[in-house]
């Protein structure tokens, strides 16, 4: 059944995702997030006691998602989050529009985590924030953002209608370091290779662009969408903390 996990399909028919590492096990158990089964060589995760499932390398080996086995790997079951649109009236909001690559998926939750950003939607493309590649590259940071998707155009379109700020990246925007920022609303990250799509971009209130240095200096086209989230929510915060 663990192998079955490896894919979306797998996972939404058990409802269950696979963590792997003794550290990110760990911190499952302590959280909200309910492990169903875990899987451990000897010697690891002893004080879990009868909870875990003692396999050998070989067994741990035919089991994992990743190149190189763990210690250890637990199947958790998929945690299933409302989305209350006030969030975005108080506090800001990541918004991910076609994100498709697992590791980008994960650094960007990860980003959320570290900038204390609770609430990521995301549109129906994006890629699955339960594929072990995101769980791994999250680094934990899936247990406390709660991850939504959504159809991510309306959403941000009923946002505009309530009268709450929608921040998109783009090459032609304002400069992020002198443009007003607000402190909620949503903040959008668009497609690796197409950006923002239009539809999203409709209802983008406020376009903004991380100016390249020194000016008109002729280099890379952009930025990694996980290098320009992480730009970006570090104004966001830097301008909250001078209020």
């Amino acid at each position: 059944m663990v192998r079955s996990l490896a894919d979306k399909q797998g996972r939404n028919t058990h409802g269950l995702f696979v963590a792997e590492g003794e550290k990110i096990i760990r911190e499952l158990h302590a959280s909200h997030l309910r492990l169903r089964r875990v899987y451990a060589l000897d010697g690891v995760l002893e004080d879990l006691g009868d909870d875990v499932c003692r396999v050998t390398a070989a067994e741990m080996e035919r089991l994992t998602m990743l190149k190189t086995a763990n210690n250890s790997l637990a199947t958790v079951e998929i945690p299933h989050y409302g989305f209350d649109m006030r969030t975005a009236e108080k506090s800001l909001v990541l918004a991910l529009d076609d994100v498709s690559n697992p590791g980008n998926m994960g650094t960007l939750i990860r980003l959320a985590d570290w900038f204390g950003i609770g609430d990521v939607v995301c549109s129906q493309g994006a890629a699955d924030c339960f594929n072990p590649k995101v769980v791994q590259a999250t680094m934990g940071a899936i247990i406390r953002v709660r991850v939504h998707y959504c159809d991510l155009p309306k959403m941000l379109r009923e946002a505009r209608e309530r009268g709450m700020e929608v921040c998109g990246t783009f090459l032609d925007g304002e400069n992020i370091y002198t443009s007003e920022l607000p402190s909620s609303g949503f903040v959008v990250m668009g497609n690796e290779g197409r950006g923002i799509s239009e539809a999203c971009a409709a209802a983008v209130s406020r376009r903004l662009h991380i100016p390249a240095y020194p000016a008109g200096r002729s280099g890379s086209e952009s930025l990694n969408v996980g290098a320009a989230a992480a730009v970006v929510c570090s104004e966001f915060r830097r301008r909250m903390l001078q209020r």
